[in-house]
């Protein structure tokens, strides 16, 4: 009993569904258009560059790397992720490309990390024009480089890989394939809670079935639509 209930509440569905397609169809296409539109004329593209940095003491050609140095160059590289992006950084870098953006707009461009247990720096930096993306992360590198030498007291980075910018650079946002893919599959999802809410709300007799339910008893019979007799007699005419 319990699997033919599932059962008749799944064809309900999928008659609900049918009945509604158009609703369906236009909902999500309409997603999908709005999604691109925005996606390939109001949005920015965003562009990225990434340079690296190296944490390393200098040695002598005659000296050996030891393990303890490399552990301590590890664990600093935690306090220079913050004083790259600190004010004493970023302000000089602003001063230097003559960058018109306050410390909070500067900061929020880079992001500054490190893979585990590696003595490697990456400063990622994003903004809409892939050139000064590139310039931001290279001026970023060289001065801190510069300046941990003040702040730290130490001499123990170098620029390992700088930004540069292709021929044809590729935004890494916004994505319109995805943000169109999203949005058809949001368009179903309000087509379909649209659907079953007007059917809901739709309290109109239509068939035999809703004339049982709202009276809650059997059907004992139904009356056919009796056509026209002018109408039979045309057809009993042609068929003969």
């Amino acid at each position: 009993m319990k699997d033919t209930i599932e059962e008749i509440s799944l064809v309900e569905i999928f008659q609900l569904l049918k009945k509604r397609l158009w609703l369906l169809i236009s909902i999500t296409a309409l997603a999908a258009i709005i999604s691109g539109l925005v996606s390939y004329f109001l949005l920015t593209p965003i562009y990225q560059a990434s340079t690296q940095l190296l944490v390393n003491q200098s040695k002598n050609e005659q000296m050996v790397y030891n393990v303890n140095d490399i552990q301590t160059n590890i664990q600093l590289i935690n306090t220079y992720n913050v004083i790259m992006k600190s004010p004493v950084i970023l302000e000089k870098v602003a001063e230097e490309l003559n960058l018109n953006r306050s410390y909070g707009q500067l900061n929020g461009q880079i992001t500054v990390g490190s893979e585990k247990n590696s003595q490697v720096i990456s400063i990622t930096v994003q903004d809409a024009d892939p050139k000064l993306a590139a310039d931001i992360a290279n001026i970023t590198a060289s001065v801190f480089q510069r300046e941990i030498k003040n702040i730290m007291n130490v001499d123990n980075v170098s620029i390992l890989a700088k930004a540069e910018v292709s021929d044809h650079p590729t935004p890494i946002k916004p994505k319109p394939l995805l943000n169109i893919a999203i949005a058809i599959v949001v368009g179903l999802m309000v087509g379909v809670g649209i659907a079953f809410l007007l059917e809901y709300l739709d309290k109109t007799i239509k068939t035999e079935q809703d004339l049982a339910r709202v009276l809650d008893l059997p059907i004992l019979g139904t009356v056919t639509v009796i056509q026209d007799h002018a109408e039979l007699k045309k057809r009993k005419k042609a068929y003969n």
